[in-house]
This record gives C-alpha cells, sequence and structure tokens, in this order.
C-alpha cells in the first residue's frame, strides 16, 4: 500500500483574511530559509520570514481592497509588486527593513484577473495586467511603464474577460509570448510582437481560473470551476493544441502551479484540497487534505539545494500550509 499523505511541516496564521496569492523569495546568497510574501483579502500584503515563522512586516497599500497577486523583481533585488481590488498595481522597496510604495500603474480593470510578469533581461521586465476595457490585456515594459501592446479580441471573438495571464518565451533570443485564459473557457496565444492573437483552443467550459506553461516542453494546464484538468501543447504549427483532460473527483481548481524543476504540478481546490501530479505524465501523487475551506493559491520555493524545496497552500480559512514533498524527484 502506498504510504498515507503527509502533514504540513508548519502552519502560518496572522493574515486575518482569506489568502489569494504567494510568492517565495530566496535571496542570494541564500539564506537558511527564503522569504514567503502572501496577498490577503483585508487588502494586507505579510512578509514571513520562514525561519521564525512569523510576519517580518506588513504592507498596506491596497486601501483594504483585496490583493490578487504579489510577484518578487529578482532582477531588481529588493523590489516587490502586488496587484490588488483597488485597480492598481504597487511596486515596493523592501531594502533595510523599508515598506514603501516607490511607484504605481492604475489598471482601471474591475475583474478579478491576476497580473505576469516576465524578467526578460538585466533590470528590464515585462508586466501582461488586465487593462481599462474589460477584455483588454495590457503589457508594459519596466522600470519605464512604456506600453508595449494592448491586446484586445476581435470583434465577434466573444471570449469575455481574461481570468489569468501566463508571459513565456523559450530562450532569451526568442519573442516573448503570452498565454490568456478567459471567461469563456478558451486558452489564447498572443504574438506580443504584432499584438495578434495567434491560437485559440476552447478547452473549458467554463471560465478559466488558472494555467501555468511549460515553455521547455512546450506543454500547458488550466482549470476551471469544472472537474477537469485540461493539458495542451503547442505544436509545430504554432498553435495550440489540447492533449488531454484529467478528471478529478471534485470541481473547481482555483489555481495550477508547476515546480521550477517542471516536475510537479500542484493545484489549489475549492474542495479543500491539494493536488499533486508528476508533470511528464499526470500521473496522480498526492492529495493534500488540511484546510477547512477553499485553497486559493500554491506555490513552491526556488530553492537551488531540492532538499529545501518548500510548497505553501494559502486559503480561505485564513492558514497558510507549508509543506515539504517529492525534493527528491
Amino acid at each position: 500500500m502506498a504510504p498515507p499523505p503527509p502533514d504540513p511541516q508548519y502552519i502560518l496564521r496572522g493574515t486575518n483574511d482569506a489568502v489569494n496569492t504567494l510568492c517565495f523569495h530566496c535571496t542570494d546568497p541564500e539564506p537558511e530559509a527564503p522569504l514567503l510574501f502572501s496577498g490577503s483579502s483585508n487588502g494586507l500584503v505579510h512578509v514571513w520570514n520562514l525561519k521564525t515563522r512569523r510576519v517580518e512586516r506588513t504592507l498596506d497599500g491596497h486601501g483594504g481592497k483585496s490583493v490578487l497577486w504579489v510577484k518578487t523583481l529578482r532582477n531588481r533585488g529588493n523590489a516587490l509588486l502586488s496587484q490588488g481590488r483597488d485597480q492598481n498595481v504597487c511596486q515596493w522597496d523592501l531594502a533595510e527593513g523599508g515598506s514603501v510604495v516607490t511607484d504605481s500603474v492604475f489598471t482601471a480593470n474591475v475583474g478579478f484577473c491576476k497580473c505576469s510578469l516576465l524578467e526578460v533581461a538585466e533590470r528590464r521586465s515585462l508586466l501582461a495586467m488586465p487593462w481599462k476595457g474589460l477584455e483588454e490585456v495590457q503589457v508594459l515594459e519596466l522600470p519605464s511603464k512604456t506600453s508595449v501592446c494592448t491586446l484586445k479580441p476581435e470583434a465577434g471573438a466573444k471570449l469575455g474577460m481574461p481570468m489569468c495571464l501566463k508571459m513565456w518565451q523559450s530562450d532569451i533570443s526568442s519573442h516573448p509570448s503570452l498565454l490568456a485564459g478567459y471567461e469563456d473557457g478558451s486558452v489564447v496565444l498572443w504574438n506580443l510582437s504584432m499584438g495578434k492573437m495567434q491560437s485559440r483552443l476552447a478547452c473549458h467550459q467554463e471560465p478559466i481560473m488558472g494555467l501555468d506553461f511549460d515553455s521547455e516542453k512546450a506543454k500547458g494546464a488550466s482549470s476551471s470551476s469544472e472537474k477537469a484538468l485540461c493539458i495542451w501543447r503547442y505544436n509545430e504549427q504554432q498553435s495550440l493544441e489540447l492533449q488531454q483532460m484529467h478528471q478529478l473527483t471534485n470541481p473547481g481548481i482555483a489555481e495550477v502551479t508547476l515546480r521550477q524543476d517542471k516536475k510537479i504540478l500542484a493545484t489549489a481546490g475549492w474542495d479543500h484540497r491539494i493536488r499533486l501530479f508528476g508533470w511528464k505524465k499526470l500521473k496522480p501523487l498526492a492529495v493534500l487534505d488540511y484546510h477547512t475551506a477553499a485553497v486559493h493559491c500554491v506555490a513552491f520555493s526556488d530553492h537551488s539545494q531540492p532538499n529545501e524545496r518548500l510548497m505553501a497552500a494559502g486559503s480561505k480559512d485564513h492558514r497558510i500550509s507549508v509543506w515539504s514533498i517529492y525534493n527528491q524527484t
């Protein structure tokens, strides 16, 4: 018989509201434990010291409006981005204990779509974010905030609002691309250099809630409120095609996340569970059952030492579970 699934290594408490987004940050040289950033429905970003398992500081820049997304800018040292339901994407300078908003972008978008960041060169990044028109996505270059393109579906496409975004590029010399999951259940590949839709794949019956993409294998995964996890690929004809639909026990996956080594896929379930799959063949590995409400997000640490890798999950139950699993695969 297979061994029972493990328990969390530890639990982080103190957000006082639903946890919507998580992001690990390993500094260089790496400390004994990475930092973990969490964004909550009460508008706060918490910076967790995983050595002490306590909140190191609290960032309050979204006027009490729910924080949807947090991400560190690795090529700019101590910078952090946070996106809130106040329609602002804020940049924070965390150097020397600071907690000051140094810049912001007003998106004028009232949806729930999370931004996506791609670091393309030293001190240069691309930020994709939901934009003023409900169907629009804006791509900005940072730190200049120069517009790269505004992506708007053609009239009659009936995609609805973008629900999730994923920037990617196959290598440093290639042009960046954007994958977007839409309200109608389609995954769309956008060509950023032309500002046009390159391929559209209708793979879900309900709005897409999460997607991730493996640029090395040219393969991605997406989820919705249905009982299905869709696996698709970017083929030789430079279009998206459905590879596999994996049926789940219960409906509703809020987020899908690939570990950095592209060996593990994790899903955040409405049924309070985290599911782990082998990415190569989508083999079910474990069902982690700790939380008492819907799991909203799951994130992996990017520690270079495999035995020190962590996974964290944030839930509507106000708690963050931290796990150490499948580190030798």
